[in-house]
């Protein structure tokens, strides 16, 4: 595979319409905990507002800022975080490391989509980036001091 090939699979179609189509995003009038991701690199950030109940998020708001990679990674993770806990959220951070730096699986249910992702794994520069919602989340999540 040539590096034309590379780049268009990692910016294929999928990629860029699930860019264009953030669910959740914006403000919530009162949450539970904020927090804020960027990427170093490329400057790229994501501000997350959560509401939780019981270890559960159950409702969820992003205000993103990103390239269309971080865009993509944030839809998933907006279409996907209602109903998750502390511990579903690490996992599916964890797995998607892990899969973007050793090609490891993608992460479980539900965040198994995030496997559309999988051609970055040789841009290293853009990892953070993809990273941003989920960090966010776990970081907000910790200062609900809901994370068992």
């Amino acid at each position: 595979m040539d590096i034309d090939d590379t780049v268009i699979k990692l910016y294929s179609q999928k990629i860029l319409e699930l860019a264009s189509n953030i669910p959740l995003q914006g403000q919530l009038e009162e949450y539970d905990a904020t927090a804020k991701a960027r990427s170093p690199l490329c400057g790229s950030n994501i501000t997350v507002q959560l509401r939780v109940s019981q270890g559960t998020i159950y409702e969820f708001a992003q205000d993103v800022k990103a390239c269309a990679l971080g865009q993509a990674a944030a839809a998933l993770v907006g279409k996907n975080i209602i109903g998750a806990n502390y511990s579903t959220v690490k996992k599916a951070r964890d797995q998607l490391h892990e899969m973007l730096k050793h090609g490891s699986s993608p992460p479980d249910k539900p965040f198994e989509d995030l496997d559309i992702l999988r051609p970055a794994k040789d841009y290293k520069n853009r990892h953070a980036s993809i990273m941003l919602a989920l960090d966010a989340t776990l970081d907000a999540f910790k200062l609900t001091k809901q994370t068992n």
